[in-house]
């Protein structure tokens, strides 16, 4: 059916120019070719440039196919075509026997093949290229699934997203590789198969499906289905539909103010729907520019900005943090596919990246510089899992970024502050050295997202789950073999009742949502107070929350913990992935601990705990805590229905806050500390004065820190905590720095009800302020009424202080 050579002799340049398909193809790659007059004018000159362009974007340009990464890049997508092109057997249910069409990810799994096949068709270097077996086998392969199930009148059945996305975008990538080869008379046939499957009704109405990353990509399906069908029509359809995914949302899939990113309307989204968001619009943007169907909606710019505000925030060293890749983190090794790279935080931060240099191309210089100054670091950073080596990208995506790696713009460093992302209740805290993000779960945002067969686990990811890395250390934590071998029940961070779970607990699609409204924060952009009213899933417990994010450390505070399920509650410190056969030191209180598999030890009262190569913790006054060393084996298919089954063991360091069965108003209080060493540590559980906890209560969280000057303050309720009052719930931020303080105050129950707060301290004058923020009375002390909007915003002042006092 589809037998090629084991090995293909050498093209010449002359024989390799002679095939018109290859010539457009060298065009592309940069290498001097010109491109055949059918592409370049005619009839259909106004679909000429942007096929080229989708061209190029598939197969790269300026780039030496004999060179390293690329001559190994192209030698392996020549060594898959062969495979693929030899294992092919048409039967009627399936066009490989490991593929069969129902499920339906089946067909877009035959079409990714055939994609395959095409590039290792059009590229040089890949033994196969201008093959007219291999060639012949992809037109087979295309009118196979064709006549059996991708054709007008088939009813869908099983996932939407296969139909109208997954098989059309690779169908028509395919089409275009052998535009030539594929002739009118298949192409009208393939065309209309999309046509019925992805109708111009899938780009009407802004909702259901047709939201989001997804609406981009159903775009994207028209959009070039117009193009190779030279429907100019079809072209503007998809042009214009793009306009409602530009304004940022207040409700619902798409881009906030505050960076943050949904989809599905209740899971925070920005590793993965996002990417798709940024990868398919820098596609569209680059495919139609310079045509009479260029996108000139100014709206776009929306896009452009959210590189900066939505998503770098959530790239660390190059990987894009787990808290925002909804169902994608139980993925991994797929059975089917297990030559496959292994999908991670590093492989997603990766196509991110990729998808932001995308999008480089359509900013202006100086917004283009930026950019590459940003990807430039995160490739210089990435000591974990390189970009440049990544063997998922093709020649295309590699060849951006090397250009990029290689150019003039600075590295820019990673950077130092802190992002609160209210509408997707994730918080991210930089300090020079580390990095940490915690995720939480409200009735706007769910507990866990499970569907198809996937994440069915993942219960707790938004109970307050903490996740830290360091600057050169931390980067594999959750890259390696973290989702299948750790305890579902014991995330880093959270409080859980150790009550039994179903796999997909509350539902699919994030459907288990809590049923609170106070979650939130406060930032000055450096540091943060950050709260969740905790409910959790299938249980009774309940608890409130907060993360006081300062300079050296993460102030983690639980109080009101209170449950009736008749089982343990814990609060989990962390659980330190420690690798396959990791054994780190782990010091507590000055003492070395035994170092073997299965060690365990209580402690009445920890002072302080340090894990060798990691950082550690500290715990004021002392609190009773639970250390375990275990090994842990699981697999990929224990969290996905399609994972390898492939055992995978682990070490883990565990550390347990125990608060016993059924607890009752139990409380917590330690601090993080990434990177510190021993003699830090221990110098801060030594000093009473560091810290003062002036509340951890129900009602109250708050905490003061006198050499930064800080104060900052959860209202779960009304109340007074230190030197602030509050007549309603708010976190507020209080920074006192010699003659000048700073307030800022959020309402994360979003009520938009105005919040009247007191600063007991004598004020000179307020000498800037948020236009939410009221002065109503200055002297003795301030007093402020602040109408704080429905978004969780951070609205603040600047206050002028009398010389002679100090903070208070």
């Amino acid at each position: 059916m589809c037998a090629v050579p084991s090995s293909t002799p050498a093209w010449t340049r002359r024989g390799f120019l002679a095939t018109t398909l290859a010539a457009t193809t060298l065009g592309a790659l940069g290498l001097g070719a010109a491109p055949p007059a059918a592409v370049a004018a005619g009839p259909d000159g106004d679909f000429a440039g942007p096929r080229r362009r989708w061209l190029e974007l598939t197969l790269g340009t300026g780039f030496d196919p004999a060179a390293e990464p690329y001559a190994t890049v192209l030698r392996r997508t020549g060594e898959q075509a062969r495979a693929h092109c030899a294992s092919m057997r048409p039967a009627a249910g399936s066009l490989w026997p490991d593929a069969p069409f129902d499920p339906p990810a089946g067909i877009t799994r035959s079409y990714a093949r055939l994609f395959t096949m095409a590039q290792a068709h059009a590229q040089p270097g890949t033994g196969l290229t201008g093959d007219p077996a291999l060639a012949a086998g992809v037109l087979a392969g295309l009118d196979h699934l064709h006549e059996r199930v991708y054709h007008p009148g088939t009813v869908r059945y099983g996932n939407w997203w296969e139909w109208q996305i997954g098989s059309p975008r690779l169908l028509l990538d395919t089409a275009a590789l052998l535009h030539d080869a594929v002739g009118p008379a298949r192409r009208a046939r393939l065309l209309a198969a999309v046509d019925y499957f992805v109708p111009d009704s899938a780009i009407g109405p802004y909702t259901g499906t047709s939201t989001g990353a997804n609406r981009v990509d159903l775009c994207r399906v028209v959009a070039l289905r117009g193009v190779l069908g030279e429907d100019a029509a079809k072209v503007a359809l998809a042009r214009d539909a793009l306009s409602p995914v530009f304004p940022l949302v207040l409700k619902g899939d798409g881009l906030y103010a505050d960076g943050s990113f949904i989809q599905h309307t209740w899971v925070a989204y920005s590793g993965t729907y996002g990417c798709v968001l940024l990868d398919g619009l820098g596609r569209l943007f680059a495919l139609l520019r310079g045509s009479r169907w260029e996108i000139t909606d100014p709206s776009r710019r929306v896009i452009h900005d959210s590189v900066e505000n939505a998503f770098a925030p959530l790239i660390h060293n190059g990987l894009v943090m787990d808290c925002v890749s909804g169902r994608a983190i139980s993925r991994g090794v797929q059975a089917a596919d297990r030559d496959a790279p292994v999908q991670s935080d590093h492989q997603r931060g990766h196509v991110l990246i990729a998808a932001i240099a995308l999008l480089a191309a359509d900013v202006g210089p100086a917004d283009r510089e930026r950019l590459h100054g940003m990807i430039k670091g995160w490739i210089a950073r990435d000591t974990t899992s390189p970009v440049l080596t990544d063997p998922q990208f093709g020649g295309a995506d590699l060849a951006r970024l090397a250009a990029i790696a290689a150019g003039p713009a600075p590295a820019a460093p990673e950077p130092v502050g802190h992002r609160l992302f209210a509408a997707m209740d994730r918080a991210v805290h930089r300090r020079p050295g580390w990095a940490a993000a915690v995720a939480m779960a409200s009735d706007r945002v769910t507990h866990y997202e499970n569907g198809n067969g996937e994440n069915p686990r993942g219960w707790h990811t938004g109970a307050g789950m903490l996740t830290w890395w360091g600057a050169g250390h931390g980067g594999d934590q959750y890259t390696d073999a973290f989702w299948p071998t750790v305890d579902p029940y014991r995330l880093p961070g959270t409080t859980v009742s150790a009550v039994p779970l179903a796999d997909n607990q509350g539902g699919g699609w994030g459907a288990p949502r809590p049923a609170v409204r106070w979650v939130g924060g406060v930032t000055d952009g450096e540091y943060a107070a950050v709260g969740q009213h905790l409910k959790g899933l299938g249980s009774t417990l309940e608890a409130r929350k907060s993360w006081f994010f300062a300079d050296d450390a993460v102030i983690c505070l639980g109080a009101g913990i209170t449950a009736r399920d008749g089982t343990d509650v814990e609060t989990v410190v962390d659980n330190r992935n420690l690798g396959a056969a990791g054994t780190p030191a782990l010091t507590v209180d000055g003492e070395t601990q035994p170092g073997h598999d299965g060690w365990t030890e209580s402690f009445d009262r920890a002072h302080w705990v340090h894990l060798a190569g990691h950082g550690g913790y500290v715990f004021p006054g002392g609190a009773p805590l639970t250390v375990l060393r275990e090994t842990r084996t699981g697999a990929w298919r224990d969290i996905n229905a399609d994972g390898s089954p492939t055992p995978l063991t682990r070490r883990y360091l565990t550390l347990l806050r125990p608060h016993g069965i059924d607890p009752e108003d139990a409380c917590h209080v330690h601090l993080l500390m990434p990177g510190a060493s021993p003699g830090t540590l221990a110098d801060r559980a030594a000093d009473p004065g560091w810290l003062t906890v002036l509340a951890n209560t129900p009602d109250l969280q708050a905490v003061h820190i006198p050499s930064l000057g800080l104060t900052a303050v959860n209202f779960w309720a009304p109340g007074t905590a230190g030197p602030l009052t509050a007549d309603a719930p708010a976190s507020v931020l209080l920074r006192h720095n010699g003659p000048t303080a700073t307030l800022h105050v959020a309402g994360p129950l979003r009520t938009g009800d105005p919040i009247g707060l007191i600063w007991h301290y004598p004020v000179r004058n307020v000498t800037s302020q948020d236009p939410a923020v009221e002065v109503l009375e200055v002297g003795s002390l301030v007093r402020l009424r602040i109408r704080p909007g429905t978004a969780c915003a951070p609205h603040g002042c600047r206050l002028a202080l009398p010389p002679a006092r100090r903070s208070g």
